[in-house]
């Protein structure tokens, strides 16, 4: 049975904040094993005085679209001030932290580097630092296991919100070891503690926990979701649509120009492990081709531990760009900047994407990941 860093905290580790005005850094994703949020538990708690509420990206209540501006509240349940973390500021201010003494941070993380709420984490602790605050770290399990690393190390020169620090695409990291990570490899010398989960496993997926799936965001509705995510991210930086807007996000992958048949017989002929895929047609509600016929794909798990995500979504988006070469594109920003760079954190993937030698690139990887397996040793909490 696994037990959340907020059920051990709220059972016996909460004296760690007994007499200490707290702020709350969470969202939907912030429940027990029962689905009761812990701003409720926090606020009903007769030893933990509660005084404010801190909301990533999608807002407290997850009621914000991917990249969308959250403005700072009042919540309606418990008339606390809600600091947005994701508007004007990533990292709180000085005039956020002022009535609190200790922050709480309490949020599911996906998995994979381009999740931004775990670069929250890192903002807060850099807050935390230079404001002389302490920060207290409820660990939750990473859903997609906490073995298989893949992908290469962010560079400098293409760092961003999607990307901040150097860990691979799949870091295979709970928060609470990232939060150590942070503290130690990457200067965020905070005054930091970490309540870890009690009978979670390394091996472990989410749906081998007992507990609830709460999506982290409107596109994260399943575990297979996530798996694929490490790759099929990666779409996002094209003028492929990656689902969004469909009942299938990041596993349903298309655009008006893709004949689905055409792209799954040449994909499935690569017999990429732990993964098929089946030609479909889907209607985006929203984002990218939003009430048009799009031909594509769906990525089907046949074995997620087999299956190399990264590898998945760098031969589909090399496929495409293959078959379609007069009509796939990488989509620049309005500087010019490619967002595919940002979330692959380099500028050597598209181009060797370009040049149809994407598998260089998965070797190269493979290097910086054998250095950041020896570095996330002495971070990890769990066997």
């Amino acid at each position: 049975m696994v037990r959340l860093g907020l059920d051990v905290f709220l059972e016996k580790e909460y004296k760690q904040v007994e007499s200490l005005r707290v702020g709350l850094v969470t969202n939907m994703t912030g429940v027990n094993e029962k689905l009761q949020p812990s701003i409720d538990l926090f606020a009903e708690h007769p030893a933990i005085n509660l005084v404010a509420l801190y909301a990533p990206e999608h807002g407290i209540r997850g009621d914000a679209k991917e990249g969308e501006k959250v403005f700072s509240s009042i919540d309606d349940v418990t008339g606390l001030p809600v600091y947005s973390l994701y508007g004007k500021t990533r990292k709180p201010s000085q005039e956020m932290v002022a009535d609190v003494d200790v922050l709480v941070f309490d949020l599911q993380d996906i998995g994979s580097r381009y999740y931004t709420y775990i670069y929250t984490m890192a903002s807060v602790m850099e807050a935390c630092k230079e404001y002389g605050k302490k920060l207290i770290v409820l660990d939750r399990p990473n859903p997609i296991s906490g073995i298989n690393m893949e992908g290469n190390l962010v560079e400098p020169d293409v760092r961003s919100f999607v990307g901040l620090l150097p860990i691979p695409n799949r870091h295979g990291m709970t928060v609470g070891e990232l939060a150590l990570l942070f503290q130690k490899e990457f200067a965020y010398f905070c005054d930091l503690s970490v309540i870890p989960m009690e009978g979670w496993k390394r091996k472990m997926y989410f749906d081998e926990t007992n507990l609830y799936w709460v999506p982290p965001s409107p596109n994260t509705p399943t575990i297979d979701m996530a798996i694929l995510y490490p790759g099929t991210c990666l779409i996002e930086g094209t003028n492929v649509s990656e689902g969004r807007g469909t009942a299938k996000p990041f596993e349903w992958i298309g655009a008006p120009f893709i004949d689905g048949q055409k792209l799954a017989k040449g994909y499935n002929e690569k017999n990429i492990p732990g993964v098929l895929v089946r030609p479909i047609s889907f209607v985006p509600s929203y984002q990218k081709y939003e009430g048009e016929v799009c031909g594509g794909v769906q990525l089907h798990i046949e074995n997620r531990d087999a299956l190399h995500a990264l590898q998945a979504g760098v031969t589909l988006v090399e496929t495409i760009a293959m078959v379609y070469p007069d009509q796939f594109q990488f989509t620049q920003n309005e500087n010019g900047k490619y967002f595919f760079d940002l979330l692959a954190g380099t500028k050597r993937l598209r181009q060797y994407i370009t040049a149809g030698e994407a598998d260089r690139y998965l070797k190269e990887s493979q290097q910086e990941l054998e250095a950041f397996q020896k570095t996330r040793e002495k971070y990890l909490l769990y066997c």
